[in-house]
């Protein structure tokens, strides 16, 4: 693909996580990616076969825009609870605070989206919450190697905590826009943090 090609591509990607992202994937149709896109029918599907396709190549895109703010500074941090927090105050106040995506978060509204619509489609959305919070898991058995959390703790519990609490200022957020949302939901965690500390 040459270089005009891949910059027509992009710009479906682009053009769509946009539309996905404000209007859900079920109520963007074909034709609102070609007039956003300024593209003819056999010029987006030279690229992409279906908007199942478009979609998959959307997030895949959502995903390195996710990461690039969500663990900028993150893995250069060599103690794992600061590591924990750092990713929690960027996930919260830089990606979700910081309106990146203009209808929310793309990760959340596309799960509650096709959730009994599309089970391949649902199923990855939701494999990225797994690993999330598989991460923050692996994160404090390090830190419990290191010796810094108290012991007996659940580490499977609280990292899928840590992934819920998060999700739920999401919602309450996408919903009010009101920053105290996630501003509290940052201390809050702290706080439950320092009480796993020794």
């Amino acid at each position: 693909m040459g270089t005009k090609g891949i910059k027509t591509r992009q710009q479906i990607v682009k053009k769509s996580l946009q539309l996905f992202s404000v209007k859900g994937y079920f109520n963007t149709s074909i034709n609102d990616i070609l007039e956003a896109t300024h593209l003819t029918k056999g010029g987006l599907y030279g690229h992409f076969g279906s908007k199942e396709d478009i979609w998959k190549a959307v997030y895949a895109e959502a995903v390195l825009i996710w990461r690039s703010i969500v663990f900028k500074g993150v893995r250069k941090t060599a103690n794992p609870l600061e590591r924990i927090e750092k990713t929690i105050e960027n996930a919260l106040r830089d990606y979700l605070g910081g309106n990146v995506f203009e209808g929310g978060c793309f990760f959340a509204n596309m799960l509650v989206e096709l959730s009994g619509q599309s089970a391949s489609m649902s199923k990855q959305v939701l494999g990225g919450f797994v690993r999330f919070s598989r991460l923050f898991r692996s994160w404090l058995e390090e830190a419990d190697r290191k010796g810094l959390v108290k012991k007996g703790l659940d580490f499977r519990e609280i990292a899928n905590f840590f992934v819920i609490a998060i999700n739920g200022a999401v919602t309450l957020y996408s919903a009010s826009r009101d920053p105290a949302i996630w501003k509290q939901t940052i201390s809050q965690l702290e706080f439950f943090i320092n009480q796993l500390k020794k």
